[in-house]
C-alpha cells in the first residue's frame, strides 16, 4: 500500500468519488435547513461567546451539552462497533 493511499483510507479515486457524495449529502440537507456555511460558524462564534460571557455558569451549559451529544454518540459508536465487529468474524 502506498503513502498516499494508507494517508487517505483508500485509493485516490475512490477517496474523492465519497466526498462527492457526502459533500452532495450535506449540501441537500445543509438547503433543507437554509443553513450555509456562514451561519455555522455564526452559531459556534455565538457559542464561544456567550460562554465567555456566561463565566461559571457556561461551564454548567458546556456540561449539558456534553451529555446531550453523548446521549446519541455513544449509542451510534457502539452500534457501528458491534456492526464492525460482526462484518469482521
Amino acid at each position: 500500500m502506498s503513502a498516499t493511499n494508507r494517508f487517505l483510507g483508500d485509493t485516490p479515486l475512490r477517496v474523492a468519488l465519497k466526498l462527492i457524495v457526502l459533500s452532495f449529502l450535506v449540501g441537500v440537507v445543509m438547503s433543507a435547513f437554509g443553513w450555509t456555511p456562514w451561519d455555522i460558524l455564526a452559531g459556534i462564534r455565538e457559542f464561544f461567546v456567550r460562554l465567555w460571557d456566561m463565566g461559571f455558569a457556561a461551564i454548567a451549559r458546556f456540561g449539558d451539552y456534553l451529555l446531550l451529544g453523548a446521549a446519541v454518540v455513544i449509542p451510534v459508536f457502539v452500534v457501528l462497533r458491534l456492526l464492525s465487529y460482526r462484518r469482521s468474524d
